[in-house]
């Protein structure tokens, strides 16, 4: 049966209104021309011209490149806004973007910290109980600092007590947080402040001070450090326990949960790093740190748990790609003697280990879904905690308790927050997300693709139960593929007017992504990033074998890494789809670790600098490959002129260059830019912007599939 929502929209073919114009995508303003400046560049012996390079300034730099940034984005804003669906678009879509949000709780001695946004706010507001089911208190409400939304909450922790919260904001999607401290009882802000991209590394069991990761320049994002701070003492005078020394690799320290010992960490890109551990007093008290260096030079990751009594508890994919926890006695803390307490597992991935009291609460990924063990200190498996469905849960526990919240959520599931006792796993809601609608109509597959060198690549499709598999159905394919990052099933209610309308939804699940442990991300990074999109390819090929769409109909879309991803796909398969949506990317990947933070991915992708390397990224460098005179998809290429991550010179040159090159009939299939200027990567922007990009990406997607004609 079709669901029965009172939001549904009709069918692709009936969306546009009888007022709307007769064609889709005819551009109401020509597209805008861009001055060719090339510029000469020889590396390891082979020549290219960049016509274009002038346009890796930033707007606050040069006035040419605002005056033709300005332009692309007229043109996108008049493309767009022809659209004929957009307005049945906006209508349909806004109730699914004013859901309410609640986070878990986070339990302390005076209470449960939690976040709440209300479906009109920008921001999540902190708030406070004292008893589980208590009345409510705000404690910390950034939507009444600035009236336009421009500041985002990025963070925020509580001491141990409940008495004391630090938090981070940042403005207009920058990322360069500021913390500041909370008294919960005055809901006074302290005069204490700390800037420079800061980031909380944990209290110390006083409750009157902590460690944290700050930039020491903020003008250089390689130059973090890890200092101490101490309640009302000058942020200047705060001690330093490491710094950063090399780009590429990032230095970090906070204590054990008992304040005895530091632990620190660095991290070599996503697959690597050191571990070692000191003594917290002689630190303290004359500034020593006599560390005992536990992992170093080892290719593979030790993430510690925590210590109890005197073991260290870690995981570690170091031996075990899926995943493994370790038990390290301090006395005795060579390698030889550490002690596997729970093995890794051939058929689910360790994503992640939290203390409760008197156990550990292990996370487990299984075919791409989450569950639940609790075990002893000494690695027996007591029991599962059984979840609601086949979907994406985490867990929110406490040393001192049994007391646990998991938060719950699928495809076709809102979140969820239940309330539970880790020994006694019975579930009690605790929050949900109400939402205007009934998804009963959907349904949820799991199918997998063959990749070209046999690989069988995951992959979950949305769509509606009463779907007709004719291989005429729009569709939209996502994807990601790097940095260990797992694509699990979480509830996106932006795709809810998509699926009514007829649409399909697909996210696959690519290598160079975490789904399926360290084997998995390596087999898609670096030298073997070509098997990300080889298999993102695989998975478009068989949603047109098996009727489930044609290239005509089929989009993508992908964002950051994930840009990387569809740009690529669209200079190596123009033919395979119709559009494409190209967020935050990183397209000029011979000079993309020139910038901004891009070192930090040198470990990922590699650098031209290297002559191997080089000849990877050459090789699918989306910048590098547009052909002359080939028919592209339809591109809308995003970015941030605010970005601390992607330079925004990635998207301008591509569209420049596409817009040259490219033998698209641009009345049918734009290339178009649009560069957010009061946004960064995508983070903290407020609701009403949030809706604007989301109307403008789904009108894009139905008007380039069918939907809007």
């Amino acid at each position: 049966m079709p669901i029965t929502s009172t939001l549904i929209l009709p069918l692709c073919a009936s969306l546009a209104s009888p007022l709307a114009p007769a064609a889709a995508s005819q551009p109401s303003a020509a597209v805008p021309p861009t001055k060719a400046d090339p510029v000469k560049e020889t590396l390891h012996g082979v020549e290219f011209v960049d016509e274009y390079r002038w346009l890796e300034a930033l707007e606050k730099d040069s006035a040419t490149v605002t005056e033709w940034t300005t332009a692309q984005n007229d043109y996108t804003r008049a493309t767009l806004g022809t659209l004929p669906c957009r307005d049945a678009l906006a209508k349909a879509i806004e109730p699914w973007m004013t859901l309410g949000a609640v986070s878990a709780p986070r339990m302390t001695d005076a209470g449960y910290f939690y976040s709440e946004r209300t479906g009109t706010q920008n921001q999540g507001v902190v708030k406070f109980r004292a008893t589980v089911d208590g009345e409510s208190k705000v404690l910390l409400d950034v939507n009444a600092l600035d009236s336009k939304g421009l500041t985002s909450l990025d963070w925020w922790s509580p001491n141990e007590q409940g008495t004391l919260m630090a938090f981070g904001t940042s403005r207009q999607g920058s990322e360069m947080s500021e913390l500041q401290i909370l008294d919960v009882q005055s809901g006074k802000w302290l005069d204490d402040k700390i800037v420079g991209k800061v980031s909380l590394s944990g209290w110390m069991p006083d409750g009157r001070s902590f460690f944290y990761s700050a930039l020491s320049n903020v003008k250089d994002p390689y130059s973090r450090e890890t200092r101490h701070h101490v309640v009302g003492r000058l942020s200047a005078q705060d001690p330093v326990v490491v710094k950063q020394t090399v780009p590429s690799e990032i230095p970090g320290a906070g204590p054990s949960t008992d304040g005895k010992w530091l632990i620190g960490t660095l991290s070599k890109g996503w697959q690597a790093n050191d571990l070692w551990i000191a003594p917290m007093q002689p630190w303290l008290e004359k500034g020593e740190l006599d560390k005992t260096v536990l992992a170093e030079g080892l290719d593979g990751r030790f993430d510690p748990i925590d210590v109890i009594g005197n073991t260290l508890y870690i995981t570690t994919s170091f031996g075990s790609p899926k995943g493994s926890v370790q038990a390290i006695d301090l006395a005795d803390p060579a390698r030889a003697r550490w002690k596997t307490i729970l093995a890794e597992r051939r058929d689910m991935v360790l994503e992640g280990v939290s203390l409760a009291k008197g156990c550990f609460v292990t996370s487990w990924s299984k075919d791409v879904c989450s569950r639940f063990e609790v075990m002893d200190l000494a690695g027996k498996v007591l029991h599962e905690i059984a979840l609601p469905g086949l979907g994406t849960a985490s867990i929110s526990t406490d040393h001192r308790r049994e007391e646990a919240f998991v938060t719950y959520t699928s495809y076709d599931a809102p979140r969820t927050i239940y309330q539970t006792n880790v020994m006694h796993p019975k579930m009690r809601e605790w929050a949900r997300t109400e939402i205007p609608g009934d998804l009963s109509g959907y349904t949820v597959e799991q199918k997998r693709a063959k990749s070209k060198d046999g690989t069988e690549v995951p992959m979950f499709i949305v769509r509606r139960k009463d779907m007709p598999m004719n291989g005429d159905n729009p569709t939209l394919l996502y994807g990601y593929g790097g940095f260990n990052v797992s694509l699990t099933p979480t509830f996106n209610p932006t795709i809810v007017p998509w699926l009514d309308a007829g649409g399909v939804y697909v996210v696959a699940n690519l290598r160079g992504g975490g789904e399926y442990g360290e084997d998995w991300h390596r087999a898609g990074m670096q030298g073997s990033k070509q098997n990300v999109f080889d298999d993102f390819y695989a998975c478009a090929e068989w949603l047109i074998a098996n009727k489930y769409t044609s290239s005509k109909r089929l989009a993508i879309e992908g964002g950051s890494n994930g840009g990387l991803l569809t740009g690529v796909a669209s200079t190596q398969r123009p033919d395979l789809f119709a559009a494409a949506i190209v967020a935050v990317p990183l397209l000029d990947m011979l000079r993309f670790q020139d910038f901004l933070i891009a070192r930090y991915w040198v470990p990922e992708y590699g650098s031209s600098e290297d002559p191997a390397q080089f000849q990877t990224l050459r090789a699918y460098s989306p910048y590098h490959n547009i052909k002359k005179g080939q028919k592209y998809p339809a591109l809308l290429v995003t970015a941030g002129e605010n970005d601390s991550r992607v330079h925004p010179l990635h998207a301008r040159k591509f569209v420049a260059r596409m817009q040259a090159m490219a033998g698209n009939d641009v009345s049918a299939d734009p290339i178009m830019l649009w560069v957010d200027r009061d946004a960064g990567h995508g983070q903290g922007k407020p609701l009403a912007l949030r809706i604007r990009d989301e109307v403008d990406q789904w009108s894009f997607v139905m008007s380039q599939t069918g939907c809007c004609k």
